[in-house]
């Protein structure tokens, strides 16, 4: 409304044309400026998906027909039905005198239905637990920036307090700098070998994604039933993969690395990060 240049005419009191709002999914804020909604950032992946629907949907009747195939068995009769025993396409005189005489079969657009729609509803959940991982890391790389960000301002800490106590005190601040860099640099390489883990399954499952939607293009029903249930099974598969590691709250806080300074010279050599607030 507020990026509405007619808005203001239809009644109604003006409005900012600018707003902060938190993303539902990963709460990141996000400001938007005098082009609205227009001006946020795409998302390519679900733009496509919408593009392939609407175009299905689009699509003439007689545009979708589909060249039957024939049955090598029998090369004069159309593969029309499905044996529910075997999962697999075939025809009437299959049935009837050949291999699946004594296997339960079910017409073939019944099972083409209802295994695509499993697979609509598989490429559904992949894309919503896509947009959870990224939303996940998003979050590790914040908590990357804070721990990078806290381990910078502790060392500047230390170094002020160590300035001013000269040569006694280099040696032992070069002991404790270090001592914040390795904790800090083992932190930042759990944190992002948790983002290389997510990013890998994010990568897999969006090329996953990508394959079940080519797989959904695919106009001959017998054609498509002979690759559905791997595709079916591999989205199952990674649907099931567990991605619940994620470092514990606190996990970026490096205040520990504090120290006082009000200590004798003596004691000097004795120095030691404070263990307590």
């Amino acid at each position: 409304q507020a990026s509405n240049p007619l808005w203001q005419s239809r009644g109604s009191s003006a409005v900012p044309s600018g707003g902060r709002f938190r993303c539902p999914s990963c709460r990141h804020e996000v400001v938007l400026d005098r082009h609205g909604v227009y001006g946020l950032q795409r998302n390519l992946l679900v733009e496509n998906i919408i593009d392939i629907y609407k175009q299905e949907s689009a699509r003439p009747l007689h545009a979708k027909a589909e060249q039957h195939l024939m049955c090598e068995e029998h090369e004069d009769e159309r593969i029309n039905i499905y044996c529910l025993r075997c999962e697999a396409p075939t025809c009437s005189l299959c049935k009837v005198f050949g291999a699946h005489k004594d296997c339960e079969v079910a017409p073939l657009p019944a099972v083409y239905q209802r295994q695509k729609s499993e697979l609509s509803d598989g490429i559904a959940m992949l894309v919503a637990g896509n947009d959870r991982i990224q939303a996940i890391i998003t979050q590790m790389e914040e908590i990357c920036h804070t721990i990078e960000e806290n381990g910078r301002r502790q060392k500047q800490h230390l170094g002020l307090r160590f300035d001013s106590l000269y040569s006694i005190l280099e040696e032992r601040k070069k002991e404790l700098l270090q001592s914040i860099a390795r904790e800090q640099e083992a932190k930042v390489q759990r944190v992002r070998g948790l983002i290389r883990q997510y990013g890998d399954h994010l990568e897999a499952s969006s090329k996953l994604v990508e394959s079940a939607i080519q797989a959904m293009e695919e106009p001959q029903m017998a054609v498509y039933l002979q690759h559905s249930k791997e595709l079916l099974k591999k989205i199952t598969d990674m649907s099931k993969v567990s991605m619940s590691s994620r470092p514990e709250p606190g996990y970026e806080n490096m205040d520990h690395f504090s120290i006082n300074v009000d200590y004798v010279a003596e004691m000097l050599r004795t120095i030691e990060f404070q263990t307590g607030a």
